[in-house]
C-alpha cells in the first residue's frame, strides 16, 4: 500500500472524482494556476482546464453562492475556502441556501456541493485565523459535516462527500496536510456517518475528531505505558453522528473523555457529552470529562497559543481523573 501525504490523498480524491464525473468542478481562491494555498489542487488545472478548476476573487460569500447555484442547476462543485475562518463571510449562503433548499422545495431540489478547507488552529496565526468552527456547521440541519484525521479517511470521505446529493462540509487542518499514511491504490469510499475505532481499549474511552485525534492517540500510548488501556474513537462524521459507536464503547469501558479543539461553551464536544450522559448514565463509573480549548480568543504568543489548546498532558490527566488515579 502506498504511503502518501494528507494533501496528496485529497488531491487523488479530487482527481479521481473529476475523471469519473464531468459535473465535478473545483472553485476557490488560488486553486488553479497556484495549485491552492496548501497545494491540494496541484496539477488539476493543468489536467482539467479553467472551466473545471476555477480561480475566484477574494469574496467568499460570492463564490460560495455561485457554487450553491451551480449545484442546484445540476453540477457537483467543490468549494475550497482557504480556511474556515473565511467561511464566516459565507454563512448566509451555507445556512440559508445550501442547507435549506431541499427542505423548502419539498425535495424537488438537491444541493450536491462540498465545502472544504483548513479548520482550527495551526501556529502563530493569532485569534482571527485559529478558530475551530465545527460546532457552527454541525448545528445546522440540512448539512452533513465530516472531519478526517488521516490520509486514508481524507481520501475516502472526500470521495463520498462529492457523490452525496446533500451539502457536505469537510473540515481539514493546516497541520494535517503534511502527515503521511497508507492509502490504497484501488477504489474505496469511507461512509459518511461511521466512526472508527483508531485504537481498541477497555478501561477508558477517548472520543475525538479531526486533528486532535492524534493527540488522543499519543495520550493512549502514554497511558498504555502506565498500564492503562484506552480506546480511541475517531468520530470522522459529526453530522450524521455515529451514536451507536460512542455508546457501545462507553458501555464497555464505563468511563469517557471527550477531546474537542473548539471553545467549550455549546461546543460539539459538549453535545457528545450529553449523548454519553443520556444514554450511558447507568453504566458510567465517573463523570464525563471534556478537554477543549480554553474559552479565550487565540493568543499570538506561541507558549500561550499551545497552553490554551488540548494537549496530550491534559488528556492523560483527564483519563486518570475518571479512573480516580488523579484529582
Amino acid at each position: 500500500m502506498a504511503v502518501i501525504s494528507y494533501r496528496d490523498a485529497l488531491n487523488q480524491a479530487l482527481d479521481e472524482e473529476m475523471t469519473r464525473d464531468d459535473s465535478v468542478l473545483l472553485m476557490g481562491e488560488e486553486v488553479a494556476q497556484y495549485n491552492g494555498a496548501y497545494k491540494v489542487s496541484r496539477g488539476l488545472w493543468d489536467k482539467y482546464g479553467d472551466k473545471r478548476v476555477i480561480d475566484t476573487p477574494i469574496t467568499e460569500e460570492g463564490f460560495t453562492g455561485i457554487g450553491v447555484g451551480a449545484a442546484i442547476a445540476g453540477l457537483r462543485p467543490v468549494v475550497e475556502w482557504m480556511t474556515f475562518n473565511f467561511s464566516i463571510q459565507a454563512l448566509d449562503q451555507i445556512v440559508n441556501n445550501a442547507a435549506k433548499m431541499r427542505h423548502m422545495s419539498g425535495g424537488q431540489l438537491k444541493v450536491p456541493i462540498v465545502f472544504r478547507g483548513a479548520n482550527g488552529p495551526a501556529e502563530y496565526l493569532s485569534s482571527q485565523h485559529s478558530q475551530a468552527l465545527a460546532t457552527y456547521y454541525a448545528h445546522v440541519p440540512g448539512l452533513k459535516v465530516v472531519a478526517a484525521a488521516t490520509p486514508y479517511d481524507a481520501k475516502g470521505l472526500l470521495k463520498s462527500a462529492i457523490r452525496d446529493d446533500n451539502p457536505v462540509v469537510m473540515m481539514e487542518a493546516e497541520l494535517l496536510y503534511g502527515i503521511e499514511g497508507e492509502v490504497p491504490k484501488d477504489e474505496y469510499l469511507v461512509p459518511i456517518g461511521q466512526a472508527d475505532i483508531k485504537r481498541p481499549g477497555d478501561e477508558v474511552t477517548i472520543i475525538s475528531f479531526g486533528k486532535v485525534v492524534h493527540k488522543a492517540l499519543d495520550a493512549a500510548k502514554q497511558l498504555e505505558n502506565e498500564g492503562i488501556s484506552a480506546e480511541v474513537i475517531d468520530l470522522r462524521s459529526l453530522r450524521p453522528l455515529d451514536e451507536e459507536a460512542i455508546i457501545k464503547s462507553v458501555q464497555k469501558t464505563n468511563r469517557c473523555v471527550i477531546v474537542d479543539e473548539s471553545w467549550p461553551v455549546c461546543s460539539f464536544g459538549s453535545y457528545v457529552s450529553h449523548i454519553v450522559a443520556h444514554n450511558c448514565f447507568d453504566v458510567l463509573d465517573a463523570q464525563v470529562e471534556l478537554i477543549s480549548s480554553i474559552d479565550v480568543p487565540m493568543p499570538y504568543n506561541h507558549t500561550l497559543e499551545l497552553a490554551v489548546q488540548p494537549s496530550v498532558k491534559k488528556i492523560v490527566r483527564a483519563a486518570k481523573k475518571v479512573l480516580y488515579i488523579e484529582d
